[in-house]
């Protein structure tokens, strides 16, 4: 899925664009299947009659609740999170019903660092720290797919911006 080309300026490309790590939903994945399982299972052993009935859309009336709030809602938090860098700037942008976004412009970013734990390590993830000047709030991408070369990409591009508006080419 390629991101919105409307929000780009003339001059703008898009170099990289991520969701969170597909870890994220592993543990939404688990619980969607043992929910499943379980609602199937009691679908199997629930006794017919009025009162195995009622036991079974109560049993069907919580599966559904806990997919749609542990499983169906991460996963759209997940696919609703984007993190695009572009030849100009960095954009976050998150949410779906309640939207939020931010830019920072490559001329902002006075750091970049990542951090990964063990598992990040394991699974090519971790997070990003962006330091921006002015008076925004540096922004933190969590669960960020080789957040190590994407580290490397930005402080190129924040590189190749600065030679640009310096004169000095690319």
């Amino acid at each position: 899925m390629s991101f919105p080309e409307n929000v780009l300026a003339q001059d703008e490309k898009v170099v990289r664009h991520l969701h969170p790590h597909w870890f994220t939903v592993l543990l939404p994945t688990v619980v969607g299947v043992v929910v499943v399982a379980a609602a199937v299972i009691a679908l199997l052993v629930l006794p017919d009659g009025s009162v195995g009935t009622v036991l079974l859309w109560v049993v069907l009336g919580a599966a559904a609740f806990v997919l749609l709030l542990f499983v169906l809602a991460p996963y759209v938090r997940w696919r609703s999170t984007h993190y695009v860098i572009t030849t100009h700037r960095v954009m976050v942008r998150r949410g779906v019903l309640t939207k939020s976004g931010k830019d920072i412009t490559l001329a902002k970013i006075t750091d970049v660092s990542f951090r990964q734990t063990l598992l990040d390590r394991l699974i090519g993830a971790g997070s990003l720290h962006i330091e921006s000047a002015g008076d925004s709030p540096d922004e933190d991408l969590v669960n960020v797919p080789d957040s190590d070369d994407v580290q490397q990409l930005i402080n190129r591009l924040v590189d190749e911006d600065s030679r640009g508006r310096r004169g000095e080419g690319g």
